[in-house]
């Protein structure tokens, strides 16, 4: 991955604007084509909410939790990330933790981790591309012709990669209409604490029922290195009610891990990160949108359920859509 400062573009450029996993998937797809392909993202990394932290030199994932694997197509992805040490199967068994107290195990499709956090591996998909971090775009819009513009600038085509609301920022209320954008979508916070020692044992993963704590995960075994680490996802509902001063969740936070976690001490340190656009509210069964103009919009929002694996396809399919549409 090359990344680059925010130079002018070309009239010739597609620009994919996004550059998590479904942007960098269209990109790739796009630039197979033959196409000039610009990949713009005002982070600091790429990944987008499969980000991570790093602490003392070990990733955390603070966005997505794991990846799961059905369409083919992405099962040779994983695969190739599996032979070459950037990913790994990790569980297929969850904990269901009811209000009552009561827990049952809950098995489903194998849950993927990272050795190097989910981030590591949209870096890896975005090798060889033209990623410019750092390059925050401010509006998308297109010319009597119909062709597109980037902050004014004339494009060749334009791919939205990123949450419905934050599309709605950039384009005009003609676009988002006729894609049938959502401008309101379910945010969450995600706590999470490190500890001087393990002091427990418990499951991977718990579905937490009737908490401000939606999902808890058992970072050391997700990694597969036993560090005493747990990263919590709170609900929709608190979230949205503190998205404003997400510290405030912090103590609740810290005290459904002790509740969840017998033997939990207190912690070492604790780090909040807030998602203002983490999950859409409602399905879709078309997997990206492409109108008159030559402007797409992909993401995990552009699925039946949102996933790591429905963002590469949404990603996939739009590029695939474009590039024979620009043929």
């Amino acid at each position: 991955m090359r990344e680059k400062p925010g130079d002018a573009l070309s009239p010739s450029t597609v620009v994919v604007v996004g550059a998590g996993i479904a942007g960098v998937a269209c990109a790739r797809v796009l630039t197979r084509a033959g196409l000039d392909v610009v990949v713009l993202d005002k982070g600091r990394r790429a990944g987008g909410r499969m980000a991570r932290w790093t602490r003392d030199g070990r990733a955390i994932d603070i966005g997505a939790a794991y990846f799961t694997v059905r369409d083919p197509a992405f099962a040779v992805l994983a695969e190739q990330w599996a032979s070459r040490g950037l990913a790994h199967p990790w569980t297929d068994t969850f904990t269901v933790a009811e209000a009552s107290g009561a827990r049952r195990e809950t098995s489903g499709p194998v849950r993927w981790s990272a050795e190097g956090g989910l981030r590591s591996l949209v870096e890896d998909l975005a090798g060889g591309l033209d990623v410019r971090l750092g390059h925050e775009v401010i509006s998308v819009g297109t010319e009597p012709g119909g062709r597109p513009r980037v902050d004014g600038q004339p494009v060749r085509a334009v791919v939205l990669a990123m949450p419905d609301p934050q599309v709605v920022d950039l384009v005009s209320g003609d676009l988002a209409a006729d894609a049938g954008l959502d401008d309101e979508w379910h945010p969450v916070i995600t706590v999470a604490a490190g500890f001087d020692q393990r002091t427990w044992a418990t499951a991977d993963g718990l579905f937490v029922h009737d908490s401000a704590v939606s999902l808890l995960v058992d970072d050391g075994r997700r990694r597969g290195d036993g560090a005493p680490v747990l990263v919590a996802h709170c609900t929709h509902e608190v979230a949205a009610a503190n998205l404003d001063t997400p510290d405030v969740v912090v103590p609740g936070v810290l005290a459904e891990m002790a509740r969840l976690v017998p033997g939990l001490g207190d912690p070492a340190w604790v780090e909040v990160k807030r998602w203002g656009s983490a999950e859409p509210r409602r399905p879709r069964s078309s997997t990206f949108y492409l109108g008159e103009a030559a402007v797409a919009i992909c993401g995990d929002g552009w699925s039946q359920r949102p996933r790591i694996e429905a963002a590469w396809r949404s990603g996939r399919d739009a590029g695939h859509a474009l590039a024979a549409r620009l043929r």
